[in-house]
């Protein structure tokens, strides 16, 4: 999902044009794209702006969702979602999974893509506590370990789960 809303909903010059009447020109870098730092900070210590936000792009990310399902309704699908259970999108699909790690773990990779330790912590600060993201979740897989411990857990997941056809 968020690639979606990087790649293709912040590239609408409808979207691009809302927020620079919101938020000035220098939202948008000279190549066109979306500074989304600067975004961000202004949504992330603002709880009125992100509901702004999510009011401008989510629409787009809903409509380019049911778009790919419709092409393919009987495909398999996976799909990422950030906010899955704050914003209660768990009833668009047939099961959830919560990919879980220790939150001083979130925070430290958080970090190390380059978001400073506060903006960091007004993410996560704006999630559902880990614990009830996993009550709330069918399966929960955890990432505290190697890519590859992770990538077994998908596998023995994928393995476990009825073919829907």
């Amino acid at each position: 999902s968020d690639a979606i809303i990087r790649d293709e909903v912040l590239t609408s010059a409808d979207v691009q044009a809302a927020l620079r009447a919101r938020y000035g020109d220098d939202v948008v870098k000279p190549d066109g794209t979306v500074d989304r730092a600067r975004v961000a900070a202004h949504v992330f210590s603002d709880e009125t702006e992100l509901q702004w936000l999510e009011a401008l792009t989510h629409p787009a990310l809903f409509a380019l969702w049911r778009s790919r399902f419709a092409v393919a309704p009987n495909a398999d699908w996976a799909v990422e979602v950030p906010l899955l259970f704050e914003k209660r999108l768990e009833i668009w699909f047939d099961f959830t999974i919560c990919v879980a790690l220790a939150p001083a773990q979130q925070l430290a990779r958080l970090e190390q893509r380059g978001l400073s330790r506060a903006l960091a912590e007004q993410r996560i600060s704006k999630q559902l506590p880990l614990a009830h993201k996993i009550e709330l979740a069918d399966f929960v897989l955890w990432n505290d370990g190697t890519p590859e411990f992770l990538e077994a857990q998908v596998d023995r997941l994928v393995e476990s789960l009825p073919v829907a056809r």
